[in-house]
């Protein structure tokens, strides 16, 4: 189990490590490699969970991970 958690944390450590632990839409689409349009389609199909400040998506990079089942 230990070894497993171990993993999760040098996932998270070397995945998209030149990004912030929070990206916007755009950086989101980079990392993904898909069009911003289909970007916020994931977003607001609830498949990657998010939060605004006003009217700016904020996307915590673990919930990425968390999309692309990486990370549990």
């Amino acid at each position: 189990m230990e070894t497993k958690n171990l993993l999760k944390k040098n996932t998270y450590l070397i995945m998209f490590r030149d990004y912030p632990d929070i990206v916007n839409v755009e950086q989101m689409s980079q990392m993904l490699h898909i069009s911003t349009k289909t970007a916020y389609k994931l977003l607001h199909d609830d498949k990657i969970q998010y939060f605004m400040i006003g009217r700016i998506y904020k996307i915590p990079k673990l919930n990425i991970l968390r999309y692309l089942n990486i990370i549990a």
